[in-house]
Formats: structure tokens, sequence, C-alpha cells
């Protein structure tokens, strides 16, 4: 997620110059007048290890314990969804591979409340109760059994409140536009809005989204574009993804198509007339994805892409950018909708590849992003060691100061300044203890050898202890935990 819109307040020189739904009832398939029968236990006839790639090891998150469960691990997600713009409908089918993690008598997804038309398991027809933003399927599961939950589903989608003070907050989710399109921003949840979720970072999975709009309407989504078909769109992904880096867009879209390094395609998003003045930064994703590669090694994923959609915010959805058209540049600034951009590609290394385990370590996504975002602008402005350095310790005494230590989160302040610039200090510190040659050696063995792994505090620490052959447990862990700015060691 970009950089909140508090810290333009805070640069000094070194950057300035640098939606109805049915209320939440119980339903079940129609006809049905109570629970359905179980289950049977026979095996299911299924190779679930075509979808073995999305395994993870889910953990409950101590942030938002309410979203997910650590007793699932969804291995794949296959939706099939249908958006009908005069009605604002949204009709899908979502197939989900599931491992569950421990005995269960029931299991459990964050869902918004649409309403069900069909819920079986293993093909046999169950009953499906949606609550509190849950669905509850009333089926028993057994641990490390796969089974294969099918929801069919309609109704307008809505949104669900971000926990955060940002200036650019806005509610989280599938939001239906004036025109009667669809755009999500959904970090730190959010996906449940549209589809039946583990709506957790630890648990990672496949996707394979197509969605199908009216005649002169296009559907974007996270993931490798794999076709169209009519007014079909299909997106896939190999790489397992968090649920809150998932992306659906719908609307009167421009396409443009572009090659990265090393021939990675890009697609370019956008709508004629609105956004025309976002050409030129769409454009310059092959040099952004250049730079990041030579600092960090290899883009990690087949494809890249840039959606742009009515929002004052951004999001680094996996494989295809969020970007908010109402980010706006300003004198101080003058660049800021392409240094954002640049930061959402640094995220395609730093939180998606590798991801937190749970928000607790936020820090280890925007620390990173944040730090090459400012690389780049010191770089490309010809700005000097001394002023970033300045710049950092003044901007992290304030946020401390302000939002508290960045390895101790607010719920209440979800991504706010100090998870960005705090991290993003102590990354420069062990940069000027390291040098360049070793800093960025350990960066990119880090996001290279971590490829499509959850990771939290404590592996980071172990990991560049050993990479390093040096102990910077005392100072990663001052970093995150003091209430001050931690002293400078040179």
């Amino acid at each position: 997620m970009r950089r909140p819109l508090l810290l333009t307040l805070l640069l000094p020189p070194l950057l300035v110059a640098g939606c109805t739904t049915p209320p939440d009832a119980s339903t079940t398939r129609p006809g049905s007048s109570g629970p359905a029968a179980t289950p049977s236990p026979s095996p299911p006839a299924v190779d679930y290890t075509a979808w073995q790639a999305g395994r993870s090891s889910p953990v409950a998150d101590p942030i938002y314990p309410a979203r997910g469960t650590d007793g699932l691990d969804v291995l794949h997600y296959g939706l099939e969804l249908d958006w009908a713009p005069p009605s604002k409908t949204l009709t899908g089918t979502a197939t989900l591979r599931i491992r569950p993690t421990r005995d269960a008598p029931n299991l459990v997804l964050d869902f918004m409340p649409y309403q069900i038309d069909e819920v079986t398991l293993d093909g046999a027809a169950v009953t499906g109760t949606v609550a509190k933003e849950k669905l509850t399927v009333a089926a028993p599961v057994v641990a490390d059994k796969p089974v294969t939950l099918l929801v069919r589903y309609h109704g307008t989608p809505r949104t669900t409140p971000m926990p955060s003070h940002r200036k650019d907050v806005e509610n989280l989710g599938l939001t239906v536009s004036k025109e009667g399109g669809l755009w999500t921003m959904q970090e730190p949840f959010g996906a449940f809005t549209w589809y039946p979720a583990n709506d957790q970072p630890s648990d990672e999975a496949l996707y394979d989204i197509q969605v199908t709009v009216p005649a002169g309407w296009s559907a974007i989504a996270s993931g490798t574009p794999v076709g169209q078909s009519g007014n079909t769109f299909r997106y896939r992904s190999t790489d397992p993804a968090a649920a809150y880096l998932t992306t659906l867009a719908v609307g009167r879209y421009q396409k443009l198509t572009a090659k990265g390094p090393r021939g990675i395609p890009l697609t370019y998003w956008y709508r004629k007339g609105t956004d025309d003045k976002l050409l030129p930064y769409l454009k310059k994703s092959p040099e952004y994805l250049a730079w990041l590669e030579k600092k960090f090694g290899p883009y990690p994923f087949p494809s890249a892409g840039v959606v742009v959609v009515d929002s004052a915010s951004a999001m680094e959805t996996q494989q295809m950018v969020t970007m908010g058209r109402k980010i706006e540049n300003t004198r101080a600034r003058r660049d800021r909708w392409g240094s954002d951009l640049l930061h959402e590609y640094a995220h395609q290394w730093f939180g998606n590849s590798v991801t937190p385990t749970t928000w607790q370590d936020l820090w280890l996504n925007e620390g990173w992003a944040q730090y090459a975002q400012d690389l780049h602008t010191k770089e490309t402005r010809h700005l000097t060691d001394a002023s970033l350095d300045r710049y950092l310790r003044d901007a992290d005494a304030t946020l401390r100061k302000k939002l508290g230590p960045p390895g101790k989160p607010n719920p209440k302040n979800f991504a706010e300044g100090n998870v960005y610039l705090c991290p993003e200090a102590m990354l420069h510190e062990i940069h000027k203890q390291l040098g360049d040659k070793k800093f960025f050696a350990l960066a990119r063995a880090w996001v290279q050898e971590q490829r499509n792994t959850q990771q939290d505090r404590a592996s980071f620490i172990a990991f560049v202890n050993k990479q390093t052959g040096r102990d910077f447990t005392k100072l990663i862990n001052t970093w995150l935990d003091a209430k001050t700015t931690p002293k400078s060691s040179t």
C-alpha cells in the first residue's frame, strides 16, 4: 500500500525535491427445510496434488483475530463471476479446494451476506449460513483431508470499514462506481466482500478467476491474463497469493500492452478521457521494474500490470497493481503518482512474493517498499546520503511519538506512517553498516530465497544474521520496539 498522505506533510527538502444487500440471515439451498445430511465420508475423486503449490500453514492473526482462521488452508479458489451494471448484481460461483488443518464440526469462512443459492461439499448439498460476515457450512471436516466447497450466490456488493485514520482512508472491499463499474482495495481485509475467503495474510492460495461483463466493458483481475471468450475475461495465479492481494475491476477500459525487463508481459488498463494524464507514468513501468530488478533480483511473477480505479489510494495487488487516479501530484511531490507506482511494484518482491505471516509484521512489507521508493527518489534526483539520513531520523521521531513503535501496531491505526518510515530507518541503519554490496546482496537473497513463503520478525532476524555473519538481533528489535528513535551507530 502506498505511503500515507500524512507523510507528505513531513517531507523536508530531501523528498520535497525529492452498497444494498440482504440482511444477515441463515440461508439454505432452495427447497431445503433444514440441515442437509452429512456428506459421505468416502474419499473425493479429486486429485488435490494439482494445487499443492497453494499449501500454507495458516496462523491466527493477533491484530485482526475476527478475520480468517488457522483451521483452514485454502489451496485454490476458482471464481466464476458475472456483473450486471443495471441491477448492480454480482452473481458468483466460488469453488474452493480446502485442506482443513484440524478436525471441526463445521467449516467457516469470511463472507459478506449475499443471497446464497447453493452450497455443496464434495458434491453433496449442505446448509450454508451467512451471519456477521461469516459463512458457516454445516458439515464436519477432518484434518488434512481436503474437501471441495462450492458456493453459488448473488447480490449487490457492499464494503466494510477500514480500521485506520489515514487521510486517504476508504471503505474496504468491492466498491460500485457511479458509472456502474467495480473496483476494490482490500488491505488488511475485504476480499470477503466479493467471494468466500480465508481473509488473512498467512493463507496463500492459487487462483483462477473468470468474469463476465456486458459488451463494451472489460474485467480486470489479479494474476496472469489467460484469454478472453466473448465478454468473459480470465486470469490465473500459478504463484500463491494472499486474499488481500487479489483485485477486481470492471469498467469501460482501454488496454495497452508492453514488455518489461527480460520480456515480462505488461498490461495497462485505463479509462480514455479520465485517466489519459496518467499514461506517461504507466509507460514508465519497464523503467521502474528494471531499476527494481537491478536492486533486488528478477521480478518474481510471470506478468505485471496496472489498473487505474476511482480511488485516492493504491494497492500492490499481485501481478496487477491497483492505482487510484485520485492520487494527485503536487508542487512538493511533482512525481508522486509515478513514485507511488514504483512503491507498489516494489511490493511484488516485498509483501507479495514474501508475505508477512500476520499483520503484526506489516513493517516487513512497508519498510522495504518505502526504502526502495526513497532510494529511487534519492538516485534520480541526485540527493545526498546525509539528507536521506536526516529525513529518516526526523520522520521516525515524529511518527514513533505519534503512533508508537512499528513492531507493535495498533489495530485502529492500520498502515499509518510508523510502519513505513520507522522500519525504513532501521533498514537504512543496516545499509550503512553493511555498505551497498553486502546490503543489496542481503535484500536479493531475502526475496529470492524466500519466494512464495510467509515470514515474520524471528525468521527475518535469523536470515539477516546468517546472511551477513553478524548479529543484528539487538539492532532490529530495538528499532521495532523502542518508543523513541534509537541512536545511530555511525
